[in-house]
């Protein structure tokens, strides 16, 4: 039966091994980095603000939250929320993360087209996200145990373009996320943030790690698209 094919448990084990590795990578590269204090005294709190004040941004405001790894920009509240480790720190790695986080907002200040476009799919993404397989595999399950024909069809389908739209989410993250580390790597470059090749090529690893993680997931996103696309459409017969 489908659910028991081994070819959607070697997709497993590989979405696994993605999603694992960039994960275990860009933790061992954030630690390395965070235990090297950079030159200039300034906190992660302070570059962010810094660089939005350069950017004639006034309206986005910087704020700690909890846990570890969990910064992010927040474009509906304008908040660049940025973890205790990287808001008080002084360290490589806050500066290029907080930098990172404050490329988001100015995205959002400059209408970065793929932003808002991965912001007018994501309504979709969430359905897509929890629906999706569900009608894939209810779709499927009908047509193989039930033997039912072309309403089982629709159903599959319908699940197919509802995870096509977590793909497309995914894949659009991509140009998001590079972007975002290519501006604070050139602003905490040029802006003096950070002094010399040593500082600037350690924030370089710290976002490039970061940078893998999205690539693995948008990569699984697709290999387990593929997978269903292929069983519907492999298997009519």
């Amino acid at each position: 039966m489908f659910y028991f094919d081994p070819a959607y448990m070697l997709v497993a084990v590989v979405g696994m091994i993605l999603i694992f590795i960039p994960q275990m990578l860009v933790k061992s590269t954030y630690s390395k980095f965070a235990k090297v204090r950079a030159t200039n005294n300034m906190t992660g709190a302070d570059v962010a603000k810094s660089i939005l004040q350069s950017a004639g941004i006034t309206n986005v405001h910087v704020e700690p939250t909890s846990g570890m790894l969990s910064d992010h920009y927040d474009p509906t509240k304008k908040v660049v929320r940025l973890s205790e480790d990287i808001y008080y720190g002084s360290s490589i790695s806050s500066f290029g993360v907080a930098a990172h986080e404050v490329g988001h907002a100015i995205q959002d200040y400059q209408g970065y087209m793929p932003m808002k476009l991965r912001a007018g799919i994501f309504p979709a993404v969430q359905t897509g996200q929890m629906l999706g397989p569900l009608l894939l595999m209810a779709g499927l399950g009908l047509r193989y145990l039930a033997g039912m024909g072309e309403f089982t069809t629709l159903i599959a389908l319908v699940g197919i373009a509802l995870y096509g739209s977590v793909v497309l989410f995914h894949v659009i993250t991509l140009p998001v996320e590079f972007d975002a580390s290519f501006r604070a790597i050139k602003v905490l470059a040029n802006g003096g943030y950070l002094v010399d090749n040593n500082e600037i090529g350690g924030a370089k690893q710290v976002l490039t790690a970061a940078a893998l993680t999205y690539v693995a997931t948008a990569l699984y996103a697709l290999i387990e698209l593929l997978y269903w696309v292929w069983v519907f459409f492999g298997r009519r017969d």
